[in-house]
């Protein structure tokens, strides 16, 4: 029997908040241990909480994004259990009235466009962090995570490949980070994934059993570990086997899954409406509020630069897939409007910059306005484009302007004919037999004659002149 796969993601992005959901403790990442915390988020006796209306405001941007339903009134729910990181013996998450509900988000996969549905987005609470230390056996509890808000944005079964899944988990990655709300890095864990994953019959409209893989950090790792397990419940399922559903971990080293636990049904957390805080109301009113802030989506921008400018739709898919970067175009744009040629250059060399240096599109080394005069210098011809590689290499070593290198290190372009006839007859004096052999019909050595005259000019000669003299020369 041939089985297909079923793969839904629960996405969990921590919220650029200055302080945390219910307190106003901090939320920076790597302080010392336990220096971020209070009464509140320790979870001591006698203490309320009291809602961030910050992070409300990020989901509610969030929810605007994948154009969700958003509840006028929803409630907070305790989440039961004891675990050594969660301090107050139960977590403030949502239940039965979430925030928002029936989304949707478009997808860029190697099968083409596809939409994705997202069933939910609640706001909740994090937990602390246990950090473990074998050499001692034994591990340590830091609290300056709890409290920390989330939101959790849980998918519709709609993925089918791991491919498929990664694809949409860095689409969603990129809108938080685009909106402004998560930085979504994986590391920190500031932006977190578990995948559901099962198999069923193709064609078959009864899903099976599914796990869920838990403590997935990388792309990477989502990938194989959802690769692995789709390979172990098929395999399971051809041998007369059964899929129990369970939480499991990815082993890297050993390339598999691993059972941690039994899967929880959300009766075992034993959810009610948390007595102190009072449902949560919001009007059409802050909702039309937050969408006035929002910024022009992905999806927007990339249509409009596809059809207003021209681009390929690859050009634009690669222009937004960050909003620094799309910003940076834009603005280097604006000082040179060829929107082919600022797009080749920001692809390529900003782009190879910006990974090279480990740095964001607002802090690259080239600013958009200074690249923006390097292309001018090209199109006036004071400098070739291959020169104007090497000018954008000092500009990012030095800080320097494009016409301040060219003039300090001699670089402008070499235009005067009879300057370059004189190199030109130069070079064809050195080369008699290629020469003839270009009269003859090798029509070809035009690229090596080109290119002897721009080694002897140290690439500054102007490729265009070059070739219009040379052709001359060559039939008179």
């Amino acid at each position: 029997m041939e089985f297909e796969p079923v793969i839904g993601l629960e996405v969990h992005a921590q919220l650029k908040t200055r302080t945390k959901i219910f307190c106003s403790c901090a939320t920076a990442f790597g302080a010392p241990p336990n220096t971020q915390v209070c009464p509140v988020c320790l979870g001591l006796p006698g203490v309320l909480p009291v809602l961030n209306r910050a992070v409300v405001e990020c989901a509610l941007g969030m929810a605007l994004a994948v154009s969700c339903t958003i509840a006028r009134e929803s409630r907070f729910a305790r989440k039961n259990y004891f675990y050594p990181d969660l301090p107050k013996g139960y977590q403030i998450s949502q239940y039965e009235l979430p925030l928002a509900e029936n989304g949707r988000l478009e997808v860029e996969t190697d099968a083409g466009p596809r939409v994705v549905r997202i069933r939910r987005i609640h706001m909740e609470e994090d937990a602390g962090k246990l950090v473990h230390d074998p050499r001692l056996g034994r591990s340590r509890v830091d609290f300056n995570r709890a409290g920390v808000p989330l939101i959790e944005i849980v998918s519709e079964p709609d993925l089918d490949s791991a491919a498929a899944a990664g694809a949409y988990l860095r689409a969603l990655r990129g809108l938080v980070r685009w909106l402004g709300i998560c930085d979504g890095n994986l590391e920190e864990g500031s932006f977190r994934c578990d995948a559901n994953v099962s198999v069923k019959p193709r064609g078959s409209p009864v899903l099976g059993t599914r796990t869920e893989l838990k403590n997935l950090n990388s792309f990477r790792f989502v990938e194989r570990a959802i690769e692995r397990e789709i390979e172990r419940q098929r395999e399971l399922l051809a041998e007369g086997g059964a899929v129990v559903q369970e939480t499991r971990l990815y082993d890297p080293e050993r390339d598999r899954t691993v059972p941690m636990r039994g899967k929880e049904e959300a009766h075992d957390y034993r959810y009610f409406p948390d007595p102190d805080l009072p449902p949560l109301t919001i009007d059409e009113a802050w909702i039309e509020a937050v969408r006035q802030r929002l910024p022009e989506l992905p999806e927007a921008r990339r249509r409009r630069f596809v059809a207003r400018l021209g681009l390929s739709a690859y050009d634009a898919g690669v222009l937004t897939s960050e909003r620094g970067l799309a910003d940076y175009f834009e603005e280097a744009l604006a000082r040179f409007p060829q929107p082919k040629t600022v797009a080749n250059w920001v692809m390529g060399p900003v782009l190879a910059l910006l990974n090279e240096r480990g740095v964001e599109p607002q802090a690259a080394p080239v600013a958009p306005a200074a690249l923006a005069g390097l292309l001018a210098l090209v199109e006036r011809g004071t400098i070739s484009a291959k020169t104007a590689k090497e000018v954008f290499a000092e500009m990012a070593h030095s800080g320097a302007a494009a016409e301040a290198i060219v003039a300090a290190k001699g670089l402008s372009q070499i235009s005067g004919e009879s300057e370059l006839e004189a190199i030109a007859r130069g070079v064809l004096a050195r080369h008699p037999e290629e020469v003839a052999s270009f009269r003859a019909g090798k029509k070809k050595l035009m690229g090596f004659f080109v290119g002897e005259v721009m080694k002897a000019t140290r690439g500054r000669a102007n490729p265009k002149t070059v070739n219009a003299l040379l052709a001359r020369l060559l039939n008179a």
